[in-house]
């Protein structure tokens, strides 16, 4: 495979007799960027060739002679939507399946077109369906053994934040720092944070470094969800209503609710849904808070607002 140059002699393909490469580990094409491509070519042609190899099928009259694409996919879709009865093309004579592979992966990622997760699949088949360690599929491609692994690690996330890895909601470092939250649920938790609040890379760090502070600190004795189901379902119930976690303790008929938020812009956030701004109340009853005794609920630092009904105290309810 080392010995494969890319350099050959070229030939003007069909588009038609060309298919795309079943090895090939990119998955998303944005439609735009194809346009735009198109765009090009019908100006100035298809600059650099695809390559393909050369695949006969036995038929009733022969052997037909079709192409399969091993590198250059974007110009071949972006050539079919220009209107190209060929395109320009170098044929390779790659017999293996992992060499298509390989081949594939090189040239999309000497372009910087793969995802973390497009990559971390298919450095995964050639780990897994082509016995090749993650030194040498690293060797093979200019990267660090490192690297390879942590970027094969992404897979093992849930897919809905692999889907957003790919799609670039978040990040390549983000998705690893989830990963080493244990908790799938928890997981899922922060992963909804970071798109609610648009949370940083460092941000995400400290949060997680909460999570797992609070995890090791023994539970209260009074705090058994196992013989009070509707407390845990009311406890699951705010959390669902202020986008945060919440803990309930209870002490036979009294208790302490704790609101946990990580930003003044979330904490602010939190007091909004809350405590509704003066005159957004049309009447006691549309207000939680105002059927019983009031609860006492203030921010550090925070001034009230006029006309308020709830004196500044600890943000403890």
């Amino acid at each position: 495979m080392e010995d494969l140059p890319i350099q050959g002699p070229v030939f003007l393909i069909e588009t038609d007799r060309i298919s795309p490469n079943p090895y090939q580990p990119r998955r998303e094409f944005n439609e735009q960027e194809l346009g735009e491509l198109a765009a090009s070519i019908r100006e100035f042609g298809v600059l650099q060739p695809i390559i393909v190899t050369k695949v006969e099928q036995e038929t009733e009259t022969g052997t037909q002679v079709q192409y399969q694409l091993i590198a250059g996919e974007r110009r071949w879709r972006a050539s079919q939507m220009a209107g190209l009865e060929r395109i320009p093309a170098i044929i390779k004579s790659i017999n293996r399946d992992r060499d298509r592979l390989e081949l594939a992966i090189l040239e999309n990622v000497q372009r910087s077109n793969l995802n973390a997760i497009e990559a971390a699949r298919a450095y995964s088949r050639l780990q897994d369906e082509f016995n090749l360690t993650q030194r040498e599929i690293g060797a093979r491609l200019g990267k660090s053994r490192e690297v390879v692994a942590n970027t094969i690690r992404l897979l093992a996330l849930p897919t809905p934040i692999q889907d957003a890895v790919a799609r670039g909601q978040i990040n390549e470092s983000q998705g690893r720092l989830l990963l080493s939250v244990p908790d799938i649920q928890q997981q899922n938790f922060l992963f909804e944070d970071i798109i609610r609040n648009n949370l940083s890379v460092r941000e995400l760090k400290s949060r997680i470094d909460k999570v797992k502070q609070e995890k090791a600190q023994p539970a209260p004795e009074i705090l058994n969800y196992g013989v009070n189901p509707e407390l845990l379902r009311v406890q699951q119930d705010l959390e669902a209503a202020l986008g945060t976690k919440v803990k309930l303790e209870q002490d036979g008929a009294t208790g302490k609710l704790t609101i946990a938020f990580y930003s003044p812009e979330e904490l602010m956030n939190i007091v909004q849904r809350i405590i509704p701004e003066p005159g957004s109340r049309s009447s006691a009853t549309a207000d939680p808070l105002a059927s019983g005794e009031p609860a006492e609920l203030s921010l550090p630092g925070r001034q009230p607002v006029e006309g308020e009904q709830y004196p500044p105290q600890d943000f403890t309810v």
